[in-house]
């Protein structure tokens, strides 16, 4: 009741103190803000207008327009219409005029806004997302955010006029205050009071936080008490609920309350965890926007959960409040979800007719792309900015331009997507499959009918399905494209469910459907790929001996659990660890069949996107298939990528092992130990007998491998004990890669003749680690430097090019080959050039440097090209002359990328390297 009536006075103070401050203003004929209110965004719209071209203005815009200013270097242009014609119909007619790259108003610039908070200086993370322009716009919002967590600090002197009524899941009855301090953290990144001269400054200047306590003291809590406190903050009038915490597994309990926080239209917002793994739950959901956490130099921090569920990233480290009325630096994905759910509800404020899943492309469409372009699994879709969450506007389709397939977006594996269809377009997405197995693609909320084709990397389209459909499609580590199309425009949902490849041992998932191992010592890689999944194994023993048994998930989200058992005998069952850890067992045995199982944790029974290693010793008396090689002119061949399994008995054995290279080589040695053992060594030998020094690396605690390049020759291996030992057994692998002209993965290749040539003439160049990668999609960048070292030009002109600057590795050659005329951009201020080109680009670069400018003639040049393709002149004379050869069957598929070995072949003949 105490707490009530001080509450009750503050409130009257704080209301008679407004009135006069308004009472105030309209005397002196000034403003009042209220905690809403854009500053500096006048209620008319814009008079003047910035034009972006892709060319010159036409004379028709000329005559229509008042012109402002021209920056004709960049094809901008500041006008506005005539007087005597309307601004809506100029805007629209110029909108869709093809000829016009963008349009939008000519805002106002000004200083940014600064709170006079003393600890200000200390909040780095506050211009590194743009808070002080966001503050420009808007400072504040009378929504609610829930806090769901270890309660909050009630008496901070930076928080306690910000909060409204919570609830203690803990500690029924009692006030929602903080007993870990993790909370009043969070609380304070959000709303910690701003421009009071005092502490710290919140995202949010004026805030209401709904504290609600779901963890106990030690930051630990259940996942009925997190649930519950969704539900009381939608029950209560929150708009956005912060859950800087995590379950590594999904379930359909919480599944049902994030459902109802999306139906509520109430915003989640959640971190994705700190342990450098798989995005934690509930963030992994996907209606829950996931924040993870960058440093200062806008990397992902090392601990930050990563994967295809992540949405987008805030600074990892922030300056915030702490119980007691304190202040301190904290860090960790706890610290980058609340900027991100006051910088949504500071979007929300100057566009409060967004749902949650628009202002969530909202926040996606803004942020600012840090990693590879588009979205990514380290970063999303790039670092919060407040500053453009508040002022853009949302696109319709923030995909968009990706009509075809060197133009697709990435997209996640595990969220969906909204986008937008327009009459005779297509939509290409990627995504990449981290594991072989099925993607089921579910496209919602179409108005006209559509069809989605799955797309190879290569440009063949495996399968067309149309809308809706749940047919899985089996997919293989790696890339994978989607083209949507459709009879109209419309909305639409897209999602790519993945699931992993079924282990080659199912169907095992009963005792009596064991899979069958052989005797002795192997690694295993299994997976849970369907609900329920368990893994059961035989293994018959033939002679007494050690058994040890490690299993290692690859993955948080498995929670692997071991059980062990001889025919007829009792189950031990082993967990001992946790969420992502492994589980051993060391035991003797005597011979018989022994069962094996491999489960997660019994109470999670959904598939994982994962694998396990499940590793056997069994270390027995074992016999030894190459003796007799204890000379070397008894040595064994060694066949490379085949293990060999050998026995050292006595300890006085040798093993020799013999390989030939028929050319310059780097080799690959493997050496496993069986059990743990430092006993046996290995040397290496040329034809003479001559030791050649191996550097060594450990592999793990029993096993290491070593690296070298050699000549050709033939070279000798001997096994032999350092320490008196009996049947220690040991295996061998050895892996070779033919070098040409130092690069491991031309030799074989069909181009081989000529990447070789252009190597030793200096024409191109390989990657790090001896790879050339020719059947890598060559990008527009590597394409003219190629051109550029061949051609030999002079001197250059500077192209003007946004994403081009002077030093970019590539900019003299696209100076010089821009000069000449032979490179253009993909529009005039954008040469992409890490985008890979196409083939009908190749042919068109090649044919520009070779004085080629296409020919007339009648029919298509090839079947999938009609004589309205941009390319088609060019095509056609390319292919009279012998440059264009098309596929097997008779298509040229000119939107596929070309390969590096495409594009190297095809210019040294071109060009007579």
């Amino acid at each position: 009741m105490k707490m009530e009536r001080s509450i009750g006075y503050r409130y009257i103070i704080m209301l008679l103190g407004l009135a006069l401050f308004i009472c105030a203003g309209i005397t002196n004929g000034s403003s009042v803000r209220s905690t809403g209110e854009q500053p500096g965004k006048s209620a008319e719209v814009p008079a003047e207008w910035i034009i972006q071209w892709r060319q010159e203005p036409p004379e028709a815009f000329l005559a229509e327009s008042r012109i402002v200013r021209q920056y004709p270097a960049s094809h901008v242009t500041v006008a506005l219409p005539l007087p005597e014609l309307g601004e809506e119909e100029w805007l629209a007619h110029w909108k869709g005029s093809p000829l016009v790259e963008s349009i939008s108003p000519n805002q106002k610039v000004k200083v940014a806004r600064t709170p006079n908070d003393p600890l200000l200086p200390n909040q780095h993370y506050l211009k590194q997302i743009r808070a002080e322009e966001a503050w420009d716009v808007v400072t504040g919002s009378d929504l609610v955010i829930a806090v769901v967590d270890t309660g909050v600090d009630l008496t901070h002197p930076d928080l306690k006029d910000k909060l409204v009524p919570g609830i203690n899941l803990i500690e029924n009855g009692t006030y929602p205050d903080d007993d870990n301090g993790h909370g009043t953290n969070v609380a304070g990144v959000i709303a910690a009071a701003a421009d009071n001269d005092k502490g710290t400054a919140g995202l949010l200047w004026n805030a209401r936080i709904m504290p609600i306590k779901a963890l106990e003291a030690d930051g630990n809590g259940d996942e009925d008490k997190l649930g519950e406190g969704i539900r009381y903050a939608i029950h209560n009038g929150a708009r956005i609920v912060v859950l800087s915490l995590g379950l590594n597994k999904q379930s359909a309990y919480m599944e049902q309350v994030v459902a109802e926080a999306e139906l509520a239209g109430v915003l989640l917002v959640a971190a994705s965890g700190n342990e450098g793994d798989a995005v934690k739950y509930p963030a992994a959901y996907d209606t829950v926007l996931a924040v993870g956490g960058v440093g200062a130099d806008n990397m992902r921090d090392p601990l930050s959960n990563y994967g295809p569920e992540l949405d987008i990233v805030a600074p990892w480290v922030v300056f915030t409040t702490v119980r007691g009325g304190a202040y301190e630096y904290r860090d960790g994905t706890s610290m980058a979800a609340p900027q991100a759910a006051a910088a949504a509800a500071l979007a929300w404020a100057t566009h409060p007719s967004l749902s949650p899943v628009e202002l969530r492309n909202l926040m996606k469409q803004t942020a600012q792309d840090i990693g590879p372009a588009g979205w990514d699994q380290e970063t999303g879709y790039g670092l919060l900015r407040v500053d453009r969450a508040v002022r853009e506007e949302l696109k319709r389709d923030i995909y968009e331009p990706n009509n075809r397939q060197n133009a697709a977006k990435p997209i996640s594996s595990n969220k969906s997507i909204t986008a937008y269809l327009e009459p005779g377009d297509e939509d290409w997405f990627y995504w990449e499959a981290p594991y072989d197995g099925y993607a089921q693609y579910k496209l919602t909320g179409a108005a006209v009918d559509m069809t989605v084709a799955h797309v190879t990397e290569g440009g063949t389209e495996e399968a067309e399905l149309p809308n809706p459909t749940g047919n899985p499609i089996p997919v293989k580590k790696g890339r994978h494209y989607v083209r949507i199309t459709g009879t109209g425009s419309s909305a639409y949902s897209f999602k790519v469910n993945f699931r992993i490849y079924e282990d080659p041992f199912e169907d095992n998932d009963r005792q009596y459907k064991a899979y069958m191992l052989p005797s002795r010592s192997q690694l295993l890689v299994g997976t849970f790929s369907h609900n329920q999944d368990q893994d059961w194994f035989s293994l018959p023993v033939d002679q007494p001996g050690t058994l040890r048994l490690k299993v290692t998930p690859d993955t948080s989200r498995m929670d692997p659990v071991l059980t062990f058992l001889k025919k007829g005998g009792k189950e031990l069952v082993i967990d001992h660890n946790g969420d992502g850890e492994l589980e051993s067992y060391q035991a003797e045995v005597t011979p018989g069949l022994y069962y094996i199982r491999v489960s997660n944790l019994a109470s999670y029974t959904y598939p994982i996107v994962g694998e396990y290693i499940l590793d056997i010793h069994l270390a027995t008396t074992y016999e030894d298939p190459y003796e007799p090689n204890n000379k070397s002119y008894q040595a064994t061949t060694l066949v490379p990528d085949e293990n060999y399994l050998g026995v050292i008995d006595p300890d006085t054995d040798v093993d020799w092992y013999r390989f030939k290279l028929e050319g310059e080589s780097n080799i690959h040695l493997e050496f496993n130990l069986f059990p743990d053992s430092d006993a046996v060594n290995l040397q290496l030998l040329d034809g003479t007998l001559k030791e050649i020094q191996m550097p060594v690396s450990p592999v793990d605690k029993n096993s290491w491998g070593s690296n070298l390049t050699l000549p050709a020759g033939t070279y000798y291996i001997k096994a032999f004990s350092t320490a008196g030992v009996r049947q220690q057994l040991y295996s061998l692998e050895l892996h070779v890669d033919r070098l040409v002209e130092g690069f491991a993965d031309i030799y074989g290749h069909w181009a081989e003749p000529v990447l070789s040539s252009l190597v030793r003439k200096g024409y191109i160049n390989g990657y790090g680690g001896g790879n050339l990668y020719p059947d890598r999609p060559i990008t527009r960048a590597e394409a003219a430097a190629m051109l550029d070292r061949a051609l030999r030009l002079q001197d250059g002109i500077a192209p003007g090019f946004g994403d081009l600057p002077q030093e970019h590795w590539a900019y003299p050659a696209v100076a010089r080959l821009y000069k000449a005329g032979i490179v253009r951009g993909v529009t005039a201020t954008s040469f992409a050039p890490d985008r890979s080109i196409t083939r009908m680009e190749m042919l068109n670069m090649l044919a520009s440097a070779t004085g080629k400018r296409g020919a007339s003639g009648f029919g298509p040049p090839f079947p999938d090209v009609n004589e309205s393709y941009w390319g088609a002149s060019v095509l056609r004379q390319m292919k009279d002359e012998g440059w264009a050869e098309g596929y097997p069957d008779g298509t040229f598929r000119p939107e596929r990328s070309a390969t590096r070995a495409e594009w190297m072949h095809l210019a040294a003949r071109m060009l007579k390297l």
